[in-house]
């Protein structure tokens, strides 16, 4: 008997050991191509300069990504998978709507520089859900003894590509107007600073990496307000651009054509003028980029049988096409980690947010989230509303929950003239940490995923 109990525990060691080492070994992998990226990139060497990361950024961008959905996503999806996947999105607004909470939490806990609250609420609630859960997903799907059975990558890439287009539309809304610098905050800079922020968004050699590691060309998307109080000069009526420059609506009518009383009746009420003018300068028809054309595209052609079949299978007529853009594809995840290497041998910049601020992010986004977000998936699952047996559909979902801040943030606080070198600071920091807070994680994700 006591020899049965200890081949027992020895068995239950060795899996346990086993389990632990296949969540360990996919971040090893993208750790070491990081390291990589970060030796190349390291100011003491400067093997690879600043510009050629930026190049590579550009690439993964506007080539290597959108190659990667489109190839898996439209392979995947169906008019079936369509209706099913349904709540993946729907977890990305969720996961927001926590990490704002926890963000308010922290401004309540940890008490920021008042400039710096919104930003707070920012940093905590916005993950990455791109690039990094693509690359995870990858890595964990190169592994032979992965949990998640036959075409794994393939149905990992399509869950978070089909869930893109929900943060790229938060992002160039939601975070684009909170983004904006506060208002007494910017008229002290504008009387004492302002020649010297313009200098450096002139001079593009001193912009950091990450402005660009995620988004590249967010600069070239600045307009006359992008680093202004817009929205609070708008509704406290001392707006630069006057009243005037917004105009009414013109009204026009065969029996009074120039009836002041009908265009009394019919003029635009204040709040309704200002909400339109703030609607106007939401950067939206920015969204259509790359990765989100390429999400769109995908969906269209997969849920269209006819025209997938033009592109997916072994007979399709344009299968030479997906292979080469396979091919394309598969630059995506290294070129990706080289990037963030070249972004972490940047090193911290100095920032004023305060050491007690950027531990309360780190702690609220790496490590009370995707606690809260385990409760949110199981419930979730009890409600019926995840795909049936499929585990890679969970762990995308529990992964929206585990990511570091966005990158993206960090171009958006670029574009909008508010804390950047906060922002550049935090992100080195969060990337840090999540090394330990996604290895912790993974391994209690591969453990638990068969009972979520």
């Amino acid at each position: 008997m006591s020899r049965y109990l200890i081949e027992l525990y020895q068995n239950n060691m060795k899996t346990s050991g086993e389990d632990i080492l296949s969540a360990i070994i996919p971040l090893m992998k993208l750790l070491s191509l990081t390291v990589i990226g970060l030796g190349l990139a390291h100011p003491k060497t400067k093997i690879i300069p600043k510009a050629t990361f930026k190049l590579l950024s550009k690439l993964v961008f506007a080539l290597f990504l959108p190659c990667l959905i489109f190839t898996e996503l439209g392979e995947s999806i169906t008019v079936e998978n369509f209706a099913d996947w349904w709540f993946i999105p729907i977890n990305v607004v969720i996961s927001t709507a926590i990490g704002c909470l926890l963000g308010c939490i922290v401004v309540l806990i940890c008490r920021p520089p008042p400039q710096f609250k919104r930003f707070t609420i920012i940093m905590t609630a916005f993950g990455n859900t791109g690039n990094i859960p693509l690359a995870l997903v990858g890595s964990v799907c190169h592994t032979k003894d992965n949990p998640f059975g036959p075409h794994c990558h393939s149905r990992g890439v399509a869950y978070v590509s089909f869930s893109s287009w929900v943060s790229v539309i938060l992002v160039y809304t939601l975070v684009y107007h909170m983004m904006e610098p506060p208002l007494e905050y910017y008229e002290i800079v504008e009387e004492g600073a302002e020649i010297e922020i313009e200098e450096q968004a002139v001079n593009d050699a001193s912009r950091p990496l990450l402005v660009e590691a995620e988004w590249p060309g967010m600069e070239d998307k600045e307009t006359e307000h992008s680093k202004q109080p817009f929205i609070a000069r708008i509704f406290q009526s001392i707006s630069s651009v006057s009243q005037s420059s917004v105009p009414d609506l013109e009204v026009t009518g065969e029996g009074a054509p120039n009836s002041p009383r009908s265009i009394r009746c019919l003029a635009e009420p204040k709040v309704v003028k200002r909400i339109r003018t703030v609607a106007v300068q939401t950067p939206i028809r920015h969204i259509l980029q790359p990765p989100t054309f390429a999400s769109l595209l995908a969906i269209i052609v997969g849920m269209v049988p006819q025209i997938k079949a033009f592109f997916f299978g072994y007979d399709a007529p344009l299968s030479f096409v997906t292979d080469s853009l396979e091919i394309l594809a598969g630059a995506m995840v290294p070129s990706v980690m080289l990037v963030l290497g070249g972004m972490l041998a940047e090193g911290p910049i100095d920032s004023k947010l305060g050491l007690r601020t950027t531990i309360g992010i780190s702690v609220a986004r790496l490590l009370v989230l995707p606690l809260l977000g385990i409760g949110i998936v199981a419930l979730s699952d009890k409600l019926n509303f995840l795909v049936h047996g499929d585990a890679m559909y969970r762990f995308v979902l529990l992964l929206q929950y585990t990511t570091p801040s966005a990158i993206l943030l960090g171009a958006i606080a670029s574009l909008r003239g508010y804390a950047v070198s906060e922002a550049s600071a935090l992100l080195f920091w969060q990337h840090v940490f999540a090394l330990f807070s996604l290895s912790l994680y993974i391994v209690i994700y591969f453990k638990i995923i068969s009972y979520v």
